[in-house]
């Protein structure tokens, strides 16, 4: 059994004042010149430390404060009043919501899971991920040392086409050539940025954590440098131009490609594998209506691992698109009926913003998933997404520093691993490969809804 992964963290502060979800209103109006005003009995010596970020036109009395509404409640005129942060209401979109951006943002610095002693308050179901429930039938009798104590959980995954049967000779040798496995301790793959502001310091900070997590990042074949050659263990090249321009002395130090889905997939694959036999080839698919039966027809041809892809909210590339989960389910079934799943590696992403939509994901039928925008949040990016627009960036991301990127996203992947040990654990599952397609695993609102109300209107 090998050791037990831990990832090790470090409170890493932001650069930048965070934008928290309440503001302190504070009335100058009105004042009665008390002798001694409730400002100065501020325990956290709030307004001594009070100044203005002129950078992004931020109060530090919304960042310092710790909510405990003393001065609310002693003023006697009612001048100090805490509200909705502007600021924060205006974070992301509909689905990047600033919950969500500020949960990232919380794991990043502290490495933990957010707890709410108040429960949730929020809605029964809802749209995509949050249509999905999942069992938590063992939480009754959870382990008594946690998650990291003498209960082995693991989350290791294995990238690579896998053998149904082998074949051995009389005298007992093995006749079969097994394909090449690489092994993640984590079903976490950082993928290709939809978006970002120009500059290596960006891939410095996701290559770095890859590295230190031991999993790996897709790099575009035109971003390749020499600087960056020293993280090639932890690379997975996107060609992105002539395959035969990587040239075999790359190749050779390669562990995974991944190509772009075509009419010569195959054929390239096979050249690749060609020049490194030990090299696995990842083909990249966009989720679409059409995408199960070119799963299916990849995976006959030999594939050995299928990355499909949504769009940033999680959508499928269609008219009336569905949401990823939909999709992996469709693809995954497809491949079961036909006794193939279990010899190709799924990846999947688009859309993954919380730690809770990696479990989903994978009871839906990926074996691991790719994330993107989690990464940019975790280096304090608000989602405006201005750097599409060629508009400088708020935060000033393509001036941060590689160590302290990492270490940020070390501290996002360490509090989605534990969330992702806590809900292994409350399934009685101990390892992560049986989680895959296991959807008896949970409750589908979608499906839920149809079996109740399906009936409804009809007469016996």
């Amino acid at each position: 059994m090998p050791p037990k992964y831990n990832i090790h963290t470090t409170r890493m502060p932001g650069r930048f004042q965070p934008v928290t979800k309440s503001g302190v209103i504070a009335w100058e109006e009105g004042c009665l010149k008390c002798t001694r005003c409730v400002k100065k009995d501020c325990v956290y010596k709030v307004y001594e430390k009070r100044e203005l970020d002129t950078r992004q036109m931020l109060d530090s009395l919304d960042s310092v404060c710790m909510d405990c509404f003393r001065c609310v409640q002693n003023c006697p005129n009612r001048l100090i009043q805490k509200g909705l942060n502007p600021a924060y209401k205006v974070l992301g979109d509909q689905y990047w919501t600033p919950e969500i951006i500020s949960t990232l943002w919380l794991q990043a610095e502290s490495g933990r899971i957010p707890v709410s002693g108040a429960g949730y308050g929020g809605p029964f179901s809802g749209p995509g991920f949050d249509a999905m429930w999942t069992d938590m039938s063992e939480i009754v009798r959870p382990t008594r040392d946690g998650i990291h104590g003498r209960e082995y959980i693991s989350t290791t995954v294995d990238l690579g086409r896998k053998l149904m049967a082998l074949e051995f000779a009389p005298d007992g040798s093995l006749m079969t050539r097994t394909p090449p496995l690489v092994e993640i301790p984590l079903p976490v793959i950082f993928d290709l940025l939809p978006w970002s502001p120009p500059g290596e310091q960006i891939t410095l900070a996701l290559l770095e954590g890859a590295k230190s997590l031991g999993t790996f990042t897709i790099i575009r074949q035109s971003d390749l440098d020499s600087e960056i050659e020293q993280y090639l263990p932890n690379i997975i090249v996107f060609i992105d131009k002539k395959p035969e321009s990587l040239g075999p002395g790359l190749l050779n130090r390669l562990r995974m490609v991944e190509i772009p889905d075509g009419k010569n997939t195959i054929a390239i694959k096979t050249m690749l594998k060609e020049i490194n036999p030990e090299l696995i080839v990842i083909i990249r698919l966009p989720l679409s209506p059409e995408v199960s039966e070119r799963a299916l027809t990849l995976t006959s041809e030999g594939a050995e691992v299928l990355h499909f892809y949504a769009d940033e909210f999680g959508l499928e590339h269609a008219d009336k698109p569905l949401f990823i989960k939909e999709r992996i389910k469709e693809i995954h079934l497809c491949l079961v009926e036909k006794g193939l799943r279990d010899q190709v590696t799924f990846l999947a992403g688009g859309g993954i913003a919380m730690a809770e939509h990696m479990a989903k994901l994978i009871i839906c039928g990926t074996d691991a998933l790719t994330i993107d925008i989690p990464l940019l949040v975790a280096m304090e990016c608000r989602v405006c997404r201005r750097c599409k627009e060629g508009i400088d960036c708020p935060v000033e991301l393509d001036k941060v520093d590689p160590e302290w990127g990492s270490a940020r996203i070390r501290n996002l992947m360490a509090g989605w691993h534990n969330q992702l040990l806590e809900i292994l654990g409350a399934m009685g599952i101990r390892e992560v490969r049986r989680l895959r397609g296991e959807m008896g695993r949970a409750m589908f609102f979608e499906d839920l809804e149809k079996e109740v109300f399906a009936t409804m209107g009809k007469r016996g």
